[in-house]
Protein backbone atom coordinates (compact mmCIF):
# COMPACT_ATOMS: atom_id res chain seq x y z
CA UNK A 1 0.00 0.00 0.00
CA UNK A 2 0.98 3.54 -0.65
CA UNK A 3 2.58 5.21 2.08
CA UNK A 4 1.09 8.31 1.85
CA UNK A 5 1.25 9.45 5.96
CA UNK A 6 5.13 9.55 5.66
CA UNK A 7 4.34 12.87 4.17
CA UNK A 8 2.68 16.20 5.06
CA UNK A 9 1.55 19.86 3.27
CA UNK A 10 3.94 22.47 3.31
CA UNK A 11 2.55 25.33 5.21
CA UNK A 12 0.90 27.95 2.68
CA UNK A 13 0.73 31.97 2.87
CA UNK A 14 -2.30 33.30 4.48
CA UNK A 15 -2.17 36.30 2.10
CA UNK A 16 -6.11 37.16 0.96
CA UNK A 17 -5.10 40.37 -0.20
CA UNK A 18 -3.27 39.01 -3.19
CA UNK A 19 -3.53 41.13 -6.70
CA UNK A 20 -1.53 39.08 -8.61
CA UNK A 21 -4.80 36.80 -9.99
CA UNK A 22 -5.94 39.87 -11.87
CA UNK A 23 -2.96 40.70 -13.80
CA UNK A 24 -1.93 39.93 -17.18
CA UNK A 25 2.31 39.32 -18.71
CA UNK A 26 2.69 42.29 -20.57
CA UNK A 27 6.14 42.24 -21.32
CA UNK A 28 9.56 40.28 -21.24
CA UNK A 29 11.44 39.85 -17.93
CA UNK A 30 15.06 40.99 -17.97
CA UNK A 31 16.18 37.15 -19.07
CA UNK A 32 19.64 35.54 -17.23
CA UNK A 33 20.74 32.11 -18.91
CA UNK A 34 22.06 29.88 -16.27
CA UNK A 35 23.12 26.95 -18.38
CA UNK A 36 26.66 27.28 -18.17
CA UNK A 37 26.70 27.28 -14.12
CA UNK A 38 23.42 25.49 -12.79
CA UNK A 39 22.46 23.38 -15.93
CA UNK A 40 26.16 22.60 -16.63
CA UNK A 41 26.42 21.26 -13.24
CA UNK A 42 23.24 18.97 -13.75
CA UNK A 43 24.36 17.12 -17.10
CA UNK A 44 26.44 14.01 -16.70
CA UNK A 45 29.46 14.90 -18.58
CA UNK A 46 29.73 18.40 -18.47
CA UNK A 47 30.70 20.89 -21.13
CA UNK A 48 34.36 20.85 -22.08
CA UNK A 49 35.51 24.76 -22.79
CA UNK A 50 35.04 25.00 -26.37
CA UNK A 51 31.21 23.65 -25.94
CA UNK A 52 31.13 26.30 -23.23
CA UNK A 53 32.33 28.61 -25.23
CA UNK A 54 30.09 28.33 -28.13
CA UNK A 55 27.05 27.85 -25.82
CA UNK A 56 28.14 31.31 -24.55
CA UNK A 57 28.14 32.40 -28.49
CA UNK A 58 24.84 30.96 -29.05
CA UNK A 59 23.14 32.32 -25.45
CA UNK A 60 24.49 35.99 -27.06
CA UNK A 61 22.80 35.55 -30.61
CA UNK A 62 19.62 34.57 -28.63
CA UNK A 63 20.06 37.76 -26.57
CA UNK A 64 20.61 37.11 -23.65
CA UNK A 65 22.07 39.92 -21.61
CA UNK A 66 23.29 38.66 -18.59
CA UNK A 67 24.68 35.24 -18.44
CA UNK A 68 25.67 33.60 -15.32
CA UNK A 69 28.91 31.70 -16.58
CA UNK A 70 29.93 29.24 -13.42
CA UNK A 71 31.38 29.18 -9.72
CA UNK A 72 34.94 29.82 -10.75
CA UNK A 73 36.25 30.06 -7.28
CA UNK A 74 35.42 26.83 -6.61
CA UNK A 75 36.23 25.18 -9.83
CA UNK A 76 39.57 25.38 -11.91
CA UNK A 77 38.12 24.70 -14.96
CA UNK A 78 35.02 27.49 -14.72
CA UNK A 79 38.11 29.86 -13.89
CA UNK A 80 40.27 29.06 -17.13
CA UNK A 81 37.10 29.40 -19.30
CA UNK A 82 36.22 32.95 -17.83
CA UNK A 83 39.56 34.18 -18.26
CA UNK A 84 39.23 32.83 -21.93
CA UNK A 85 35.98 34.69 -22.11
CA UNK A 86 37.64 37.46 -21.00
CA UNK A 87 41.19 37.36 -22.79
CA UNK A 88 39.96 36.67 -25.84
CA UNK A 89 37.36 39.45 -25.84
CA UNK A 90 34.35 37.77 -25.65
CA UNK A 91 32.16 39.23 -23.94
CA UNK A 92 30.21 41.95 -25.82
CA UNK A 93 30.38 45.83 -24.09
CA UNK A 94 26.09 45.42 -23.19
CA UNK A 95 26.36 41.53 -21.87
CA UNK A 96 27.03 41.04 -17.89
CA UNK A 97 28.82 38.05 -17.30
CA UNK A 98 27.36 36.39 -13.51
CA UNK A 99 29.68 34.70 -11.12
CA UNK A 100 28.09 32.71 -8.40
CA UNK A 101 30.32 32.47 -4.75
CA UNK A 102 29.16 31.20 -0.99
CA UNK A 103 29.69 34.13 1.09
CA UNK A 104 33.34 32.87 1.74
CA UNK A 105 36.43 35.85 2.09
CA UNK A 106 38.81 33.37 -0.05
CA UNK A 107 36.17 32.40 -2.44
CA UNK A 108 34.67 35.96 -2.89
CA UNK A 109 38.41 37.48 -3.28
CA UNK A 110 39.24 33.99 -6.01
CA UNK A 111 35.77 35.51 -7.76
CA UNK A 112 37.03 38.61 -8.04
CA UNK A 113 40.45 37.64 -9.81
CA UNK A 114 38.65 35.67 -12.20
CA UNK A 115 36.61 38.70 -13.59
CA UNK A 116 39.31 40.98 -13.36
CA UNK A 117 39.31 42.67 -16.95
CA UNK A 118 35.32 42.51 -17.48
CA UNK A 119 33.52 46.03 -17.60
CA UNK A 120 31.09 44.87 -15.36
CA UNK A 121 29.71 42.10 -13.82
CA UNK A 122 27.39 40.35 -11.14
CA UNK A 123 28.33 39.06 -8.49
CA UNK A 124 25.84 36.14 -7.13
CA UNK A 125 26.10 35.48 -3.60
CA UNK A 126 23.90 33.12 -1.40
CA UNK A 127 23.29 31.16 1.98
CA UNK A 128 20.52 28.95 2.69
CA UNK A 129 17.59 29.94 4.97
CA UNK A 130 15.01 27.52 4.90
CA UNK A 131 13.92 26.05 8.08
CA UNK A 132 14.97 22.58 7.40
CA UNK A 133 18.41 23.58 6.57
CA UNK A 134 19.32 25.51 9.25
CA UNK A 135 18.46 22.76 11.40
CA UNK A 136 19.71 19.98 9.99
CA UNK A 137 22.84 21.28 8.07
CA UNK A 138 23.93 24.23 9.98
CA UNK A 139 22.77 24.25 13.09
CA UNK A 140 22.17 27.94 13.16
CA UNK A 141 19.76 30.23 14.57
CA UNK A 142 18.03 33.43 12.24
CA UNK A 143 20.71 35.63 13.04
CA UNK A 144 23.32 33.45 12.52
CA UNK A 145 22.24 32.80 9.62
CA UNK A 146 21.67 36.42 8.70
CA UNK A 147 25.23 37.06 9.72
CA UNK A 148 26.83 35.24 6.59
CA UNK A 149 24.86 36.93 4.26
CA UNK A 150 25.86 40.44 5.82
CA UNK A 151 29.62 39.39 6.01
CA UNK A 152 29.33 38.01 2.69
CA UNK A 153 27.73 41.13 1.57
CA UNK A 154 30.82 42.98 3.16
CA UNK A 155 33.33 40.95 1.19
CA UNK A 156 31.87 41.95 -2.10
CA UNK A 157 32.08 45.55 -1.04
CA UNK A 158 35.79 45.60 -0.25
CA UNK A 159 36.31 43.85 -3.43
CA UNK A 160 34.05 46.10 -5.12
CA UNK A 161 35.69 48.95 -4.41
CA UNK A 162 39.00 48.27 -5.76
CA UNK A 163 37.55 47.04 -9.11
CA UNK A 164 37.78 49.15 -11.99
CA UNK A 165 34.69 47.68 -13.39
CA UNK A 166 31.36 48.03 -12.28
CA UNK A 167 29.87 45.48 -9.92
CA UNK A 168 26.48 44.22 -9.54
CA UNK A 169 25.35 42.67 -6.24
CA UNK A 170 23.19 39.44 -6.45
CA UNK A 171 21.70 37.87 -3.06
CA UNK A 172 19.48 34.58 -3.25
CA UNK A 173 18.48 33.40 -0.20
CA UNK A 174 18.92 29.51 -0.82
CA UNK A 175 15.49 27.54 -0.70
CA UNK A 176 13.60 30.46 -0.31
CA UNK A 177 10.66 28.86 -1.04
CA UNK A 178 11.20 27.14 2.40
CA UNK A 179 11.88 29.85 4.65
CA UNK A 180 9.62 32.11 6.40
CA UNK A 181 8.78 35.38 4.49
CA UNK A 182 9.42 37.34 7.63
CA UNK A 183 12.75 35.73 8.03
CA UNK A 184 13.37 35.96 3.90
CA UNK A 185 12.17 39.93 4.16
CA UNK A 186 14.69 40.50 7.16
CA UNK A 187 17.51 38.93 5.43
CA UNK A 188 17.14 39.99 2.34
CA UNK A 189 16.82 43.81 3.79
CA UNK A 190 20.01 43.23 5.56
CA UNK A 191 21.90 42.75 2.56
CA UNK A 192 20.25 45.47 0.61
CA UNK A 193 21.02 48.19 3.07
CA UNK A 194 24.49 46.41 3.78
CA UNK A 195 25.40 46.99 0.03
CA UNK A 196 23.86 50.30 -0.04
CA UNK A 197 21.39 49.89 -3.01
CA UNK A 198 20.04 52.56 -4.58
CA UNK A 199 17.71 53.63 -7.49
CA UNK A 200 20.61 54.50 -9.63
CA UNK A 201 22.71 51.01 -8.72
CA UNK A 202 20.17 48.60 -7.33
CA UNK A 203 20.61 44.82 -5.80
CA UNK A 204 19.56 41.80 -7.64
CA UNK A 205 17.32 40.03 -5.05
CA UNK A 206 16.61 36.81 -6.28
CA UNK A 207 13.94 34.76 -4.77
CA UNK A 208 14.64 31.08 -5.80
CA UNK A 209 12.22 27.99 -5.77
CA UNK A 210 15.46 25.72 -5.17
CA UNK A 211 12.89 23.29 -4.66
CA UNK A 212 9.67 22.88 -5.87
CA UNK A 213 7.06 22.81 -2.34
CA UNK A 214 3.84 23.45 -3.26
CA UNK A 215 1.62 24.68 -6.16
CA UNK A 216 2.49 27.73 -8.41
CA UNK A 217 -0.58 29.89 -6.82
CA UNK A 218 1.98 29.18 -3.16
CA UNK A 219 5.08 30.85 -5.00
CA UNK A 220 2.96 33.38 -6.13
CA UNK A 221 1.87 34.54 -2.97
CA UNK A 222 5.40 34.38 -1.64
CA UNK A 223 6.42 36.87 -4.08
CA UNK A 224 3.83 39.16 -4.06
CA UNK A 225 4.23 39.49 -0.27
CA UNK A 226 7.84 40.15 -0.67
CA UNK A 227 7.46 42.81 -3.52
CA UNK A 228 4.99 44.61 -1.19
CA UNK A 229 6.98 44.68 1.62
CA UNK A 230 10.56 45.34 0.45
CA UNK A 231 11.84 48.59 1.57
CA UNK A 232 12.77 51.24 -1.24
CA UNK A 233 11.15 49.32 -3.71
CA UNK A 234 13.47 50.86 -6.61
CA UNK A 235 16.88 49.94 -5.33
CA UNK A 236 15.48 46.35 -5.96
CA UNK A 237 15.75 44.61 -9.45
CA UNK A 238 13.27 41.56 -7.77
CA UNK A 239 14.19 38.34 -9.48
CA UNK A 240 13.45 34.26 -9.36
CA UNK A 241 14.95 31.07 -10.05
CA UNK A 242 12.63 28.76 -10.31
CA UNK A 243 12.79 24.82 -10.63
CA UNK A 244 10.72 21.67 -11.86
CA UNK A 245 10.26 19.47 -8.86
CA UNK A 246 6.89 19.11 -9.33
CA UNK A 247 6.75 19.98 -13.25
CA UNK A 248 5.52 23.71 -12.77
CA UNK A 249 8.52 25.32 -13.21
CA UNK A 250 6.79 27.27 -16.01
CA UNK A 251 3.92 28.11 -13.90
CA UNK A 252 5.71 29.06 -11.56
CA UNK A 253 7.67 31.88 -12.78
CA UNK A 254 4.99 32.94 -15.00
CA UNK A 255 2.76 33.65 -11.94
CA UNK A 256 5.78 34.70 -10.53
CA UNK A 257 6.27 37.44 -13.10
CA UNK A 258 2.54 38.48 -12.29
CA UNK A 259 3.02 38.99 -8.90
CA UNK A 260 5.80 41.37 -9.50
CA UNK A 261 9.25 39.63 -10.38
CA UNK A 262 11.30 41.89 -13.21
CA UNK A 263 13.88 39.46 -13.90
CA UNK A 264 13.68 35.25 -14.45
CA UNK A 265 16.76 32.92 -13.97
CA UNK A 266 16.45 29.73 -16.08
CA UNK A 267 17.95 27.20 -19.39
CA UNK A 268 17.31 26.67 -22.31
CA UNK A 269 14.85 23.33 -22.36
CA UNK A 270 14.60 23.20 -18.83
CA UNK A 271 18.04 21.71 -18.48
CA UNK A 272 19.06 21.61 -14.66
CA UNK A 273 18.79 19.77 -11.36
CA UNK A 274 16.84 17.02 -10.63
CA UNK A 275 14.17 17.57 -13.14
CA UNK A 276 15.03 20.49 -13.67
CA UNK A 277 15.21 24.37 -13.72
CA UNK A 278 12.32 26.69 -15.51
CA UNK A 279 12.70 26.62 -19.26
CA UNK A 280 13.45 29.92 -20.66
CA UNK A 281 12.44 28.84 -24.16
CA UNK A 282 9.45 27.63 -22.92
CA UNK A 283 8.71 30.84 -21.38
CA UNK A 284 9.51 33.30 -24.20
CA UNK A 285 7.13 31.10 -26.65
CA UNK A 286 4.20 31.13 -24.59
CA UNK A 287 4.82 34.90 -24.47
CA UNK A 288 5.23 35.27 -28.86
CA UNK A 289 1.90 33.03 -28.91
CA UNK A 290 0.36 35.77 -27.13
CA UNK A 291 1.73 38.35 -29.29
CA UNK A 292 4.16 39.79 -26.82
CA UNK A 293 8.05 40.33 -28.10
CA UNK A 294 9.99 38.04 -25.95
CA UNK A 295 13.18 40.15 -26.44
CA UNK A 296 15.19 36.90 -27.27
CA UNK A 297 15.93 35.89 -31.14
CA UNK A 298 13.73 32.51 -30.83
CA UNK A 299 12.62 32.31 -34.91
CA UNK A 300 14.91 29.23 -35.28
CA UNK A 301 14.27 26.65 -32.99
CA UNK A 302 15.81 23.66 -34.81
CA UNK A 303 19.32 25.52 -34.13
CA UNK A 304 18.76 25.77 -30.75
CA UNK A 305 17.47 22.06 -30.50
CA UNK A 306 20.95 21.15 -32.47
CA UNK A 307 23.64 23.15 -30.04
CA UNK A 308 21.52 22.05 -27.10
CA UNK A 309 21.77 18.25 -27.44
CA UNK A 310 25.24 18.16 -29.05
CA UNK A 311 26.90 20.60 -25.65
CA UNK A 312 24.50 19.35 -23.14
CA UNK A 313 24.40 15.11 -24.66
CA UNK A 314 20.94 15.89 -23.91
CA UNK A 315 18.09 14.50 -26.37
CA UNK A 316 14.88 16.77 -26.54
CA UNK A 317 11.78 14.97 -25.77
CA UNK A 318 9.53 14.50 -28.66
CA UNK A 319 6.46 15.85 -26.68
CA UNK A 320 8.97 18.78 -25.64
CA UNK A 321 6.90 21.99 -25.72
CA UNK A 322 7.53 23.78 -28.86
CA UNK A 323 10.46 21.56 -29.45
CA UNK A 324 9.31 18.58 -29.58
CA UNK A 325 9.45 16.79 -33.43
CA UNK A 326 5.56 15.77 -32.26
CA UNK A 327 4.53 18.96 -31.20
CA UNK A 328 3.07 20.53 -34.37
CA UNK A 329 1.87 17.11 -35.41
CA UNK A 330 -1.88 15.91 -35.18
CA UNK A 331 -3.07 12.10 -35.17
CA UNK A 332 -6.38 12.55 -33.63
CA UNK A 333 -8.91 12.54 -36.81
CA UNK A 334 -10.65 15.63 -34.81
CA UNK A 335 -7.43 17.30 -34.72
CA UNK A 336 -6.75 17.09 -37.94
CA UNK A 337 -10.12 17.57 -39.37
CA UNK A 338 -9.83 21.32 -37.33
CA UNK A 339 -6.36 21.97 -38.55
CA UNK A 340 -7.00 21.31 -41.82
CA UNK A 341 -10.52 23.61 -41.97
CA UNK A 342 -8.76 26.28 -40.14
CA UNK A 343 -5.59 26.35 -41.99
CA UNK A 344 -8.09 26.66 -45.13
CA UNK A 345 -9.99 29.29 -43.91
CA UNK A 346 -6.51 31.25 -43.09
CA UNK A 347 -6.11 31.06 -46.30
CA UNK A 348 -9.26 32.19 -47.98
CA UNK A 349 -9.44 35.02 -45.53
CA UNK A 350 -6.50 36.34 -45.47
CA UNK A 351 -6.26 37.25 -42.04
CA UNK A 352 -3.17 38.69 -40.28
CA UNK A 353 -3.81 36.90 -36.83
CA UNK A 354 -2.81 33.08 -36.52
CA UNK A 355 -5.80 31.14 -35.65
CA UNK A 356 -5.31 27.36 -36.39
CA UNK A 357 -7.52 25.43 -33.88
CA UNK A 358 -4.84 23.02 -31.81
CA UNK A 359 -1.95 25.28 -33.12
CA UNK A 360 -1.31 27.98 -30.65
CA UNK A 361 1.29 29.04 -32.98
CA UNK A 362 2.54 28.81 -36.34
CA UNK A 363 5.20 26.06 -36.81
CA UNK A 364 6.84 28.19 -39.78
CA UNK A 365 7.27 31.59 -37.34
CA UNK A 366 9.92 29.62 -35.77
CA UNK A 367 11.37 27.32 -38.50
CA UNK A 368 9.24 24.49 -38.36
CA UNK A 369 7.78 24.76 -41.83
CA UNK A 370 9.46 21.69 -43.40
CA UNK A 371 8.18 19.36 -40.45
CA UNK A 372 4.14 17.56 -41.09
CA UNK A 373 1.64 18.91 -39.24
CA UNK A 374 -0.92 16.19 -39.55
CA UNK A 375 0.55 12.60 -39.52
CA UNK A 376 -1.84 9.56 -40.14
CA UNK A 377 -1.72 6.25 -38.23
CA UNK A 378 -4.85 4.19 -36.96
CA UNK A 379 -5.98 6.88 -34.72
CA UNK A 380 -6.20 9.36 -37.75
CA UNK A 381 -9.57 10.55 -39.60
CA UNK A 382 -10.79 11.61 -43.08
CA UNK A 383 -9.67 15.36 -42.13
CA UNK A 384 -6.14 14.24 -41.78
CA UNK A 385 -5.77 12.23 -44.96
CA UNK A 386 -7.16 15.33 -47.25
CA UNK A 387 -5.21 17.73 -45.54
CA UNK A 388 -2.06 15.87 -46.39
CA UNK A 389 -3.81 15.20 -50.20
CA UNK A 390 -3.89 19.23 -50.11
CA UNK A 391 -0.96 20.31 -48.63
CA UNK A 392 1.56 17.92 -49.76
CA UNK A 393 0.19 16.76 -53.61
CA UNK A 394 -2.56 19.68 -53.90
CA UNK A 395 -5.05 17.62 -54.40
CA UNK A 396 -8.55 18.60 -52.92
CA UNK A 397 -10.79 16.12 -52.31
CA UNK A 398 -14.45 16.36 -52.28
CA UNK A 399 -15.64 16.13 -48.80
CA UNK A 400 -17.43 13.37 -50.08
CA UNK A 401 -14.85 11.42 -50.77
CA UNK A 402 -12.67 12.08 -47.99
CA UNK A 403 -14.14 8.86 -46.05
CA UNK A 404 -13.70 6.83 -49.02
CA UNK A 405 -10.05 7.56 -49.12
CA UNK A 406 -9.14 7.49 -45.42
CA UNK A 407 -10.84 4.23 -44.93
CA UNK A 408 -8.04 2.57 -47.46
CA UNK A 409 -5.42 3.90 -45.38
CA UNK A 410 -7.29 3.42 -42.45
CA UNK A 411 -6.46 -0.48 -43.31
CA UNK A 412 -3.14 -0.01 -44.20
CA UNK A 413 -2.01 1.91 -40.85
CA UNK A 414 -3.66 -0.82 -38.52
CA UNK A 415 -1.12 -3.23 -40.15
CA UNK A 416 1.70 -1.30 -40.56
CA UNK A 417 1.50 1.75 -38.06
CA UNK A 418 1.82 5.51 -39.09
CA UNK A 419 1.69 5.84 -43.07
CA UNK A 420 3.95 8.42 -44.53
CA UNK A 421 2.49 11.14 -46.83
CA UNK A 422 4.62 9.87 -50.19
CA UNK A 423 2.65 5.96 -49.17
CA UNK A 424 -0.33 7.77 -48.84
CA UNK A 425 0.14 9.23 -52.58
CA UNK A 426 1.78 5.74 -53.87
CA UNK A 427 -2.06 4.48 -52.94
CA UNK A 428 -4.00 7.02 -54.58
CA UNK A 429 -2.20 6.71 -57.63
CA UNK A 430 -3.11 3.09 -57.21
CA UNK A 431 -6.81 3.48 -56.02
CA UNK A 432 -7.87 6.21 -58.66
CA UNK A 433 -5.21 7.17 -61.15
CA UNK A 434 -4.00 4.47 -61.92
CA UNK A 435 -7.48 2.55 -61.87
CA UNK A 436 -7.39 1.77 -66.13
CA UNK A 437 -8.09 -1.61 -65.99
CA UNK A 438 -10.20 -3.58 -67.37
CA UNK A 439 -11.54 -0.51 -68.88
CA UNK A 440 -9.02 1.83 -69.89
CA UNK A 441 -9.81 5.54 -71.51
CA UNK A 442 -7.76 6.13 -74.62
CA UNK A 443 -8.89 8.84 -77.01
CA UNK A 444 -11.63 11.03 -77.13
CA UNK A 445 -13.19 13.86 -79.66
CA UNK A 446 -15.57 15.78 -78.90
CA UNK A 447 -18.14 17.97 -81.81
CA UNK A 448 -20.24 20.47 -80.82
CA UNK A 449 -23.72 20.15 -82.18
CA UNK A 450 -25.27 23.45 -81.13
CA UNK A 451 -24.59 25.25 -84.12
CA UNK A 452 -26.53 22.48 -86.23
CA UNK A 453 -28.99 20.88 -84.45
CA UNK A 454 -31.93 22.86 -81.52
CA UNK A 455 -32.28 19.57 -79.34
CA UNK A 456 -30.80 18.73 -75.54
CA UNK A 457 -28.07 16.83 -76.79
CA UNK A 458 -25.50 19.41 -78.21
CA UNK A 459 -22.65 17.44 -77.74
CA UNK A 460 -21.23 14.36 -79.34
CA UNK A 461 -18.59 12.34 -78.54
CA UNK A 462 -16.70 9.56 -79.96
CA UNK A 463 -14.25 7.37 -77.38
CA UNK A 464 -11.85 4.82 -77.94
CA UNK A 465 -10.97 2.47 -75.26
CA UNK A 466 -9.98 -0.92 -74.59
CA UNK A 467 -11.93 -3.67 -72.55
CA UNK A 468 -9.53 -5.97 -71.15
CA UNK A 469 -6.77 -5.42 -73.65
CA UNK A 470 -9.11 -5.25 -76.97
CA UNK A 471 -9.58 -2.18 -78.58
CA UNK A 472 -13.36 -0.63 -78.74
CA UNK A 473 -15.08 2.68 -79.47
CA UNK A 474 -18.39 4.31 -78.85
CA UNK A 475 -20.32 7.43 -80.13
CA UNK A 476 -22.53 9.01 -78.05
CA UNK A 477 -24.53 12.18 -77.87
CA UNK A 478 -25.55 14.24 -74.40
CA UNK A 479 -25.85 17.99 -73.16
CA UNK A 480 -22.18 18.17 -71.86
CA UNK A 481 -18.67 15.97 -72.88
CA UNK A 482 -19.41 13.88 -69.66
CA UNK A 483 -23.23 13.62 -69.83
CA UNK A 484 -22.69 12.00 -73.82
CA UNK A 485 -19.52 9.82 -72.43
CA UNK A 486 -21.64 8.86 -69.15
CA UNK A 487 -24.83 7.62 -71.64
CA UNK A 488 -21.97 5.86 -74.10
CA UNK A 489 -20.34 3.81 -71.54
CA UNK A 490 -24.15 2.87 -70.44
CA UNK A 491 -24.71 1.34 -73.89
CA UNK A 492 -21.33 0.03 -74.36
CA UNK A 493 -21.30 -2.05 -70.78
CA UNK A 494 -24.80 -2.74 -70.81
CA UNK A 495 -24.95 -0.89 -67.29
CA UNK A 496 -27.26 1.52 -65.18
CA UNK A 497 -25.21 4.73 -63.81
CA UNK A 498 -25.78 8.36 -62.51
CA UNK A 499 -22.88 11.13 -61.62
CA UNK A 500 -23.65 11.97 -58.48
CA UNK A 501 -21.10 14.82 -58.08
CA UNK A 502 -18.70 16.35 -59.95
CA UNK A 503 -15.74 18.76 -58.48
CA UNK A 504 -12.44 20.17 -60.82
CA UNK A 505 -9.30 22.08 -59.76
CA UNK A 506 -6.10 23.15 -61.13
CA UNK A 507 -3.05 21.11 -59.50
CA UNK A 508 -0.37 23.65 -61.13
CA UNK A 509 -0.13 26.85 -63.22
CA UNK A 510 1.52 28.39 -65.59
CA UNK A 511 2.52 26.36 -69.17
CA UNK A 512 2.34 22.67 -67.33
CA UNK A 513 -0.95 23.22 -65.82
CA UNK A 514 -2.72 20.50 -65.05
CA UNK A 515 -6.24 19.51 -63.66
CA UNK A 516 -7.15 17.01 -61.33
CA UNK A 517 -11.43 16.12 -61.99
CA UNK A 518 -13.43 13.95 -59.41
CA UNK A 519 -16.76 12.24 -60.47
CA UNK A 520 -18.83 10.41 -57.50
CA UNK A 521 -20.54 7.83 -59.28
CA UNK A 522 -23.38 5.44 -58.86
CA UNK A 523 -24.54 1.94 -59.77
CA UNK A 524 -28.26 2.02 -60.20
CA UNK A 525 -28.55 -1.64 -60.29
CA UNK A 526 -26.12 -2.29 -56.86
CA UNK A 527 -26.67 1.19 -54.87
CA UNK A 528 -22.69 0.96 -54.94
CA UNK A 529 -21.12 4.16 -55.18
CA UNK A 530 -17.69 5.19 -55.43
CA UNK A 531 -15.33 8.00 -56.75
CA UNK A 532 -13.11 8.14 -60.00
CA UNK A 533 -10.09 10.27 -60.12
CA UNK A 534 -8.62 12.00 -63.16
CA UNK A 535 -5.58 14.17 -64.55
CA UNK A 536 -4.57 15.83 -67.18
CA UNK A 537 -4.08 19.35 -69.09
CA UNK A 538 -6.84 19.13 -70.90
CA UNK A 539 -9.86 19.27 -67.78
CA UNK A 540 -12.46 17.72 -70.48
CA UNK A 541 -10.19 14.66 -70.83
CA UNK A 542 -9.37 14.87 -66.99
CA UNK A 543 -12.95 14.33 -66.10
CA UNK A 544 -13.23 11.27 -68.37
CA UNK A 545 -10.81 10.09 -66.89
CA UNK A 546 -12.17 10.11 -63.16
CA UNK A 547 -15.32 8.40 -64.85
CA UNK A 548 -13.50 5.83 -66.47
CA UNK A 549 -11.43 5.57 -63.09
CA UNK A 550 -15.14 5.10 -61.28
CA UNK A 551 -16.15 2.52 -63.39
CA UNK A 552 -13.03 0.39 -62.88
CA UNK A 553 -13.41 0.95 -59.03
CA UNK A 554 -17.21 -0.29 -59.22
CA UNK A 555 -15.74 -3.16 -61.16
CA UNK A 556 -18.63 -2.54 -64.27
CA UNK A 557 -16.22 -3.77 -66.42
CA UNK A 558 -15.39 -6.70 -65.13
CA UNK A 559 -17.62 -9.29 -67.18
Amino acid sequence: MLNYKRYQRNPVVHYPEREWPNKEIGKAPVWCSVDLRDGNQALIDPMLVDEKIEMFQYLIKLGFKEIEIGFPAASQIEYDFLRQLVDRKLIPSDVKVQVLTQCREEQIARTFESIQGCEQAIVHIYNSTSTLQRDVVFGMDREQIKGIAIQGTKWVKEQAAKFPGKIILEYSPESFTGTELDFALDICTAVQKEWGATKENPIIINLPSTVEMNTPNVYADQIEWMNKHFEDRESIILSVHPHNDRGTGVASAELAMLAGAERVEGTLFGNGERTGNVDVLNIAYNMFSQGIDPQLAIEHVNESIEIYERCCKIPIHPRHPYAGKLVFTAFSGSHQDAINKGVKAMKERGGEIWQVPYLPIDPADIGREYEPIVRINSQSGKGGVAFIMDTYFGFKLPKAMHKEFANIIQDISEKQGEVSPDQIMEQFREEYLERKEPIHFRRLNVIDLSTEVKSEFDTKVHVIYTNHGIENSFEAVGNGPIDAVKRGIQEALDVRIKVLDYEEHALQSGSNSQAAAYIHLLDSDTGRVTYGVGVSSNITRASIRAMFSAINRLGLGEN
